[in-house]
């Protein structure tokens, strides 16, 4: 199980040193993250879009040690927002935050996090789209969910996103699909302890299943966070059963992997969104999607022997 050896090197500084290192190491981060600032993403927006594809834009960047770091986070959603007002696109391009990236984990961090997250909520309000609060390990989550409690007094489409892996999720999936909010829904990308989460993929892919149908067969709007054939197929049966039009949820992935079928499902009918990144400070998100698919490693250490 290499999954929770690549999880563990994501916060160690030493391999952050050595992986950054590497020439190959930029064209393969490229692959999942397509630029390193708004001009770079700009254009890639512009040729998602025009493809039929919806996107959630995330500037990454998670280790935050100070309040004017996370004013930098803000200010960079701010500026991406700035940009995106004249492309006219609402709600086909919606914004992804990690809380972290506001200051979460600071002195009291609950409450700058919800201070520095609220302009950008604000903003993204005033062009006609909204902003995702992302899932991270489960120490968090108690603040995210208070936060995103709190933003839609003023803002009810605000969504969140829950992780399939952990016990809590089925409770927190009946809560939040009888609220009429929307929820994305993946399978977890931390490394998270036996005694909150599954550890087994079967277990997980069970659970996965049991809380979309919760969502499916609420109030809400679901988001499926998923690149697995069959759990997209399983989708798509359930939303059936439940009444829902292709409209009535969505479907997103990461950039960078399963473009063909983002193609496919838009074709069809489907909502996709392509869940984009970009910025500098991208070893956290790149480690997370090497870990979440033995494919993504096994190219990584490929273009590392024939290209490094």
């Amino acid at each position: 199980m290499l999954g929770p050896v690549i999880l563990a090197a994501s916060r160690s500084d030493r391999m952050r040193r050595l992986i950054s290192a590497a020439p190959v190491t930029k064209q393969v981060v490229d692959r999942f993250i397509p630029g390193e600032d708004v001009d770079d993403i700009v254009p890639v927006i512009r040729d998602l879009s025009g493809q039929g594809l919806e996107l959630t834009m995330d500037v990454v960047g998670e280790d935050i040690t100070n309040p004017a770091q996370a004013a930098a986070a803000r200010d960079a959603y701010l500026e991406l927002i700035d940009r995106l007002k004249p492309l006219e696109l609402g709600t086909r391009a919606e914004m992804s935050v990690k809380l972290s990236m506001f200051g979460q984990a600071l002195e009291d961090g609950h409450e700058l996090a919800l201070k520095n997250v609220r302009p950008v909520v604000e903003a993204a309000a005033e062009i006609g789209t909204t902003v995702t609060l992302d899932a991270e390990d489960h120490t968090t989550l108690d603040s995210m969910f208070a936060i995103h409690e709190e933003l839609r007094k003023d803002f009810p489409q605000t969504g969140c996103v829950i992780q399939a892996y952990l016990f809590r999720t089925e409770d927190d999936a009946r809560r939040l699909a009888a609220s009429g909010s929307r929820v994305r829904l993946v399978k977890g990308a931390y490394k998270e302890p036996a005694s909150v989460a599954y550890q087994d993929k079967h277990e997980i892919d069970r659970a996965y299943v049991r809380i979309l149908r919760t969502l499916m067969e609420g109030e809400g709007y679901p988001m499926i966070g998923s690149h697995d054939p069959r759990l997209i197929a399983i989708a798509q049966e359930l939303a059936h059963r439940a009444g829902r039009k292709p409209g009535d949820y969505e479907f997103q992935m990461l950039y960078g992997i399963r473009a063909e079928e983002h193609l496919r499902l838009a074709a069809e009918g489907h909502r996709m969104r392509v869940y984009t990144a970009y910025g500098t400070d991208w070893y956290g998100y790149f480690m997370r999607r090497l870990a979440e698919k033995p494919a993504n490693l096994r190219f990584f250490a490929r273009s590392m022997l024939t290209k490094g």
